[in-house]
């Protein structure tokens, strides 16, 4: 991540603290989403008139430029795609809070990816604190955020396996652990796991971990990994059950 931003801002950027140069990184690819998506929305306009000019030509001439064309579309297409990626890395800018149910939740994620982690023998198993109550939270994001926990803990176990979720309210924080029997994470790579198109599996893009990171941040919360006493990685999240600043 230093080397990304040195290279951008054209300064040391090594005695920052973690959450800063992330905060950094994330506003500077929000800033670039935005500068590109100026000029392509300009190009898309540009091609479709362009379309309307060609319309005019022979027959002959606009079959042999449709190819072209098709080819300039799909590009278009694909930058557009970079773009919507750099602004889901940038990070959740707000969250849309209501009261869920993390257990509900948790349960319609471990059912999305049981298929999958049957396909590789791996099992997932789930244990939620009884007493758990409702807590303040965007659903459409805790989703997204839980989701990208258990596809990395299943791609690091690879076949024939355990992942485990624990869900536990400690001193007014929700702590959601999501732990598996891989090969765990080397010491010196702890840090470096959250940063984007980081990765030590053969599998993923590297970004699920950083999303996952910077929802847990818009709640509030936070999100760190350790190696288990057995072995295995341990990722936990945690929310504040009431966010600062807020009524009730």
């Amino acid at each position: 991540m230093e080397s990304i931003l040195a290279k951008a801002l054209g300064q040391d950027v090594s005695q920052l603290a973690a959450a800063e140069k992330r905060d950094l990184l994330s506003r500077l690819l929000g800033r670039l989403a935005h500068e590109v998506r100026n000029p392509l929305s300009s190009l898309d306009i540009h091609v479709q008139l362009l379309e309307e000019d060609l319309a005019s030509l022979a027959p002959q001439m606009r079959e042999q430029l449709a190819p072209r064309l098709e080819i300039i579309h799909g590009e278009l297409h694909r930058l557009e795609g970079i773009v919507q990626r750099f602004l889901r890395l940038a990070g959740p800018a707000g969250v849309d809070l209501e009261l869920v149910e993390i257990p509900r939740i948790l349960s319609h994620v471990c059912e999305l990816l049981r298929p999958e982690a049957a396909a590789r023998e791996i099992e997932i198993a789930a244990r939620v604190d009884d007493s758990l109550p409702p807590v303040m939270a965007d659903p459409v994001r805790l989703t997204q955020a839980l989701l990208n926990l258990l596809i990395n803990a299943i791609q690091a176990v690879e076949r024939k396996g355990r992942v485990e979720v624990n869900v536990a309210l400690t001193d007014g924080v929700v702590c959601v652990a999501v732990s598996d029997n891989g090969p765990g994470i080397p010491p010196e790579k702890l840090a470096a796991i959250f940063e984007p198109y980081y990765t030590t599996k053969s599998e993923g893009s590297g970004l699920g971990l950083w999303i996952a990171q910077q929802i847990a941040t818009a709640h509030g919360g936070s999100l760190q990994a350790q190696n288990g006493p057995a072995g295995g990685a341990v990722l936990t999240m945690r929310l504040p059950l009431k966010r600062e600043g807020a009524s009730g």
